[in-house]
């Protein structure tokens, strides 16, 4: 890939283009700063926009550097939030980190990584440390947060760990000496921090590389938080029907964004779709690449027609998860049971909102019960189906 190509493909700004441009002329072997607060235990393919630039930078010769953020991940990055999270324990933490490493090298190069944890180094901080790094900043600096700034106008709690976030994530630049550091948009603030860190204790700033925000299955950002995500360990029919159930208005971006579609293969589709293609057609293709790159092409060819048969032809599949009862049961003990709802408090949501079925027939009350003897199909929503037996 040509340094243009690598600069703006799936790229939302660069700072300073110029001397990333230089650096990358230069020869020299990169540090590629990337942290991950593993606050939940999963990678969605909103993450893999920046680990596809990462990789293209590692075929041209640089290093990657992989931050878990053990020690931020227990505060929370407060970037976007109207309100405080709760912190999570450093046994969370650890079980998410694993999790969270092992995904990163389905699209990373691990012989090219160097993967390091914040407690190598803030596990021996001291209040000096601390004081030392606080006052490299003020608080006119850190009121710039559009986040710190909306809550403290609105006199929402902002507690000072809160303030003190992007101060732990600059440090990390300086921690490993990084030569640019990689982040979504909404991380503009914290990796400039870094930036800003590096030049007053002395050193070369880092570059900024930000990538754009994908937009989830419900048309908001793509974050765990709003449980609209495509992760990367999604099955593959189910990826294929979360790709297919996202708006129009993304075809485009994820094109750009998560495939390898050539650019002027895409700029045909975008033409095409404004002189009346059906949307349809593109997001199936879409969906294909999606689900071949993170698992593969037969995978991909099962998602589907799994697809085609059970949403576009609304026929049951032929194969589905077995669920067996004894007794009458309820309907939400069945979809809690089969483990088709997360919980019963969410297989009551499901059920108020018209979106379960019993042999076809939507499912009115919560009360329904579902008595052995008989065979029955329970549907959830358009993809998840289970055959209940006695």
């Amino acid at each position: 890939m040509d340094i243009d190509q690598l600069l703006t493909r799936g790229v939302a700004e660069v700072i300073v283009e110029a001397e990333l441009r230089e650096k990358l002329k230069s020869g020299k072997s990169l540090r590629l700063k990337m942290g991950f607060d593993p606050s939940k235990p999963d990678l969605h393919i909103g993450h893999a926009v920046g680990l596809r630039k990462l990789r293209q930078f590692q075929e041209l010769g640089h290093t990657v550097v992989l931050i878990v953020g053990d020690w931020t991940a227990q505060v929370g990055d407060p970037s976007g939030r109207d309100q405080s999270r709760t912190m999570l324990t450093a046994e969370q933490v650890r079980i998410n980190a694993e999790t969270y490493v092992q995904q990163f090298f389905h699209i990373v190069d691990r012989d090219r990584t160097e993967v390091r944890w914040q407690s190598e180094w803030f596990g021996s901080f001291t209040l000096a440390d601390v004081f030392n790094l606080t006052s490299r900043f003020t608080m006119q600096q850190l009121m710039a947060h559009e986040t710190f700034r909306k809550r403290f106008d609105s006199e929402s709690p902002l507690s000072m760990m809160e303030l003190m976030y992007p101060l732990l994530q600059a440090y990390d630049s300086v921690a490993i000496n990084s030569d640019v550091e990689f982040g979504g948009t909404d991380q503009k603030f914290n990796i400039l921090a870094g930036r800003e860190l590096m030049k007053s204790m002395g050193l070369e700033p880092q570059q900024v590389f930000l990538t754009p925000l994908l937009i989830g299955t419900d048309g908001r950002k793509m974050s765990k938080s709003f449980n609209n995500t495509i992760d990367l360990t999604t099955p593959p029919q189910e990826m294929y029907g979360r790709v297919m159930a996202t708006s129009d208005a993304v075809i485009m971006p994820y094109f750009v964004n998560v495939t390898d579609v050539p650019m002027a293969e895409i700029e045909q589709m975008r033409a095409a779709l404004q002189q009346g293609t059906n949307p349809r057609d593109l997001k199936m293709r879409l969906a294909r690449e999606v689900v071949t790159q993170f698992h593969n092409a037969d995978a991909a060819r099962e998602g589907e027609e799994y697809f085609i048969r059970t949403i576009q032809k609304r026929e049951i599949p032929e194969e589905m998860p077995e669920y067996r009862i004894a007794n009458p049961t309820s309907i939400v003990d069945v979809l809690a049971g089969a483990q088709i709802a997360g919980s019963k408090s969410e297989a009551r949501r499901l059920i108020a909102g018209g979106g379960v079925r019993i042999n076809g027939n939507r499912v009115e009350s919560q009360d329904t019960l579902i008595e052995p003897g008989s065979e029955y199909v329970v549907q959830v929503g358009k993809r998840k189906f289970i055959r209940v037996v006695s």
